[in-house]
């Protein structure tokens, strides 16, 4: 959702497995949407905080702007299995290109399974300021919003604390 109003998913994009569905990759730079929905996802962004937007080097859609963007843009949210919902912050999906001119970080086409099928891959631009665990054994993903200028504490196996940051 883009502020809370519902982005609609085709249902291929609903699901993994041959079938669509969603890659969170920290080693990609941008989130690449398949084009209906990164359509829609602009449409509701702009729509929100109107902004004339032009192409740079046929890739980014950007803007001029000189306030706030984090007053002024809305958040987005995608909601995923077990109520587990991933917030991007106007800060994080948007980049400077200059001191007046943004630029959305996310992007338009890029995967698809064997069969065709479109994948959403969010990379590293969803994943700014926020603590990751990938469990590898369990093949699930977590994150918590953190303030990541900011030391954490951490258990060892034997159960000692240290401060990491």
């Amino acid at each position: 959702d883009v502020d809370g109003d519902a982005v609609d998913l085709p249902p291929s994009l609903a699901s993994f497995g041959g079938n669509g569905g969603t890659i969170i990759d920290s080693g990609t730079t941008l989130a690449y949407l398949p084009e209906n929905l990164y359509k829609a996802v602009l449409d509701k962004i702009t729509a929100k905080q109107p902004v004339k937007l032009h192409m740079v080097q046929e890739t980014f859609a950007c803007f001029s702007y000189t306030s706030n963007t984090d007053k002024a843009f809305p958040v987005v949210n995608f909601h995923f299995e077990d109520s587990l919902t991933l917030t991007v912050y106007p800060h994080d999906y948007l980049f400077s290109l200059r001191e007046d001119m943004y630029c959305f970080g996310w992007q338009s086409g890029g995967m698809t399974t064997q069969d065709g099928s479109d994948v959403i891959l969010l990379g590293d631009l969803v994943l700014s300021n926020k603590l990751v665990v990938y469990d590898l054994e369990n093949e699930v993903i977590g994150w918590a919003d953190h303030n990541c200028s900011s030391s954490i504490k951490v258990k060892d196996g034997s159960g000692a604390a240290y401060s990491i940051g």
